[in-house]
């Protein structure tokens, strides 16, 4: 068993809860970041530390800052229009269709009562 070291128990701990509040599961996840499930579990424990390449995939999948995931830093929450984005990244093409369609006709809607 590997030993778990502090730090990595920490970014674990802070990117499971970013991807838990993102609604994401650890497989569809895993398939977001190109790594598979039993590394981002691993991660998640603590028992293995990430890379800077995965840890620049993960904040991006979670538009969440390098600082966020690292320090606990919560001062740069992305806007609301990025947050958007990246959760319409994470939609299959079907689901991205019916979203898309979906924000067309509000906005439509918005600026007929204009």
């Amino acid at each position: 068993m590997q030993e778990k070291k502090e730090i990595n128990l920490e970014i674990g701990a802070r990117i499971k809860a970013e991807r838990e509040k993102a609604g994401l599961t650890q497989e569809r996840f895993s398939e977001l970041i190109g790594l598979g499930t039993k590394s981002v579990s691993a991660f998640e424990r603590g028992t293995v530390g990430i890379s800077f390449t995965t840890l620049k995939k993960i904040c991006h999948v979670l538009s969440v800052s390098s600082d966020s995931i690292l320090f606990g830093k919560c001062g740069e929450s992305p806007n609301d229009v990025s947050e958007l984005a990246a959760r319409l990244e994470r939609l299959s093409p079907e689901e991205y269709a019916i979203a898309r369609d979906i924000i067309f006709k509000l906005l439509e809607a918005f600026s007929l009562q204009k």
